[in-house]
């Protein structure tokens, strides 16, 4: 997927930001210079045969993500961070992107702090490990993996303002990015692939909507607290049945206005982590593609067992119950699971040694419906600038009434070494 004029744009015009700040003083210099990044050979093995023709059974590429910083004496700093991967199986995963090219400015306001982010930037909104209901301002780069973790970069403007009173965020976000999908041979997909192209909005700006956003964050005592609100494009798609510019059927993305107030919450309570995250939405429209008002929830917590035997590792307890209230008519929010009312546990093991190793290994039940899943993670630092990322997921059995019934055969083992610069 090719780097869009848009954000070409924005970020041509960070840099001549960063360019005229520095040279309005005479004695402004880049006192701090980082390079870092990573480079990262991946491959996906789906054991089972595709459900669709075409569709193959190794995806195998690489990811460069470098990341260029750099800071002058006042304290002022720009960041650059392109990605790209490449992909040999699915044309649609070999992409380019700018995760983040923006300017920052800070100061003071008697004893509080200020903050101003200029450019394109990733945030990250939540508390629980099963999915992120409040988190909206990124789009998901979804061809990168289906839990719906990685984000596309969002051109923003984004002012902090902090203090002993908590954390304010305000978000100006004048351009919207379509979700990304996989292509014809990609796996894990709906039954008609998704056109890229045909993107339709509600609004009559179309991509170029003005957003708005705001979070307000504290911690009082053993509770942390984050309520935010976003006005805008949603960032998920209804998907209308149709036919691509070929002719072929396909899916066609259509993007509504919404409104979504949030509430994130993590309570510390000894060796107890308890979360929540909640979200009232109105003007989404539901997987009819009726427009319906509606709340979802999710909530649960953990319980670590510290250096348990005696030993340095730590184990601990993850539960979570997901809940829409859409119900059966609840579309997909991070992954392509609907978690209407869904139930999640797992067991994470940190051996809290000199190679950061760490097993996760979790289990996700669709409390009406027969739909199971398995997932394993290992990490694990293999040298100082080497490490390693093996990731199992195992579709135990999928409901035909599921959304994601297509993907049923889309079980996969999947193993990445990295190199860190």
């Amino acid at each position: 997927m090719p780097l869009s004029f848009a954000l070409r744009r924005v970020v041509s015009g960070s840099i001549w930001i960063l360019a005229a700040v520095f040279a309005a003083r005479a004695d402004a210099e880049i006192v701090d210079r980082d390079f870092s990044g990573r480079f990262s050979a991946e491959s996906r093995w789906f054991p089972a045969t595709g459900a669709f023709p075409g569709q193959r059974s190794l995806a195998s590429g690489f990811v460069a993500e470098p990341k260029l910083y750099l800071e002058d004496a006042a304290g002022r700093s720009f960041t650059l961070t392109p990605f790209f991967r490449y992909d040999h199986s699915d044309p649609r995963r070999t992409h380019f992107d700018l995760r983040e090219a923006y300017l920052l400015l800070l100061g003071d306001i008697g004893d509080d702090q200020w903050e101003l982010r200029l450019g394109v930037d990733r945030v990250f909104w939540g508390v629980t490990e099963s999915q992120h209901l409040v988190d909206i301002v990124n789009q998901i780069d979804f061809v990168e993996h289906p839990g719906g973790e990685s984000k596309l970069g969002q051109p923003m403007v984004h002012l902090t303002w902090s203090g002993n009173w908590g954390v304010a965020e305000v978000f100006g976000l004048p351009y919207h990015r379509a979700r990304t999908f996989s292509g014809l041979q990609g796996r894990l997909r709906l039954p008609l692939v998704i056109d890229n192209e045909r993107v339709t909005y509600e609004s009559a700006a179309g991509e170029w909507h003005f957003d708005f956003a705001s979070r307000y964050s504290h911690s009082f005592g053993l509770l942390d607290l984050g309520v935010s609100l976003f006005d805008g494009t949603s960032r998920e798609p209804f998907l209308f049945p149709g036919s691509d510019a070929g002719g072929m059927p396909a899916f066609t993305q259509y993007y509504a206005q919404i409104r979504q107030f949030g509430l994130d919450a993590q309570m510390t309570v000894g060796s107890w982590l308890f979360k929540l995250e909640a979200i009232q939405r109105s003007g989404a429209r539901n997987l009819l593609g009726l427009e319906e008002d509606y709340a979802a929830t999710v909530f649960g917590g953990e319980y670590t067992f510290y250096s348990v035997f005696g030993s340095a590792a730590d184990v601990t307890l993850l539960g979570e119950w997901n809940y829409d209230g859409r119900g059966r008519n609840a579309t997909p929010n991070r992954s392509p699971n609907t978690l209407e009312n869904d139930l999640f546990s797992g067991t994470r093991l940190a051996f809290n040694d000199v190679q950061s190793t760490e097993i996760t290994v979790s289990f996700l039940t669709d409390l009406g419906r027969a739909t199971r899943a398995l997932a394993l993670e290992f990490d694990r630092r293999i040298t100082g600038q080497w490490s390693m990322h093996f990731e199992a997921v195992s579709l135990l059995s999928v409901d035909r009434a599921d959304l994601h019934y297509a993907m049923r055969d889309d079980s996969f083992v999947e193993l990445n070494l990295v190199y860190n610069f």
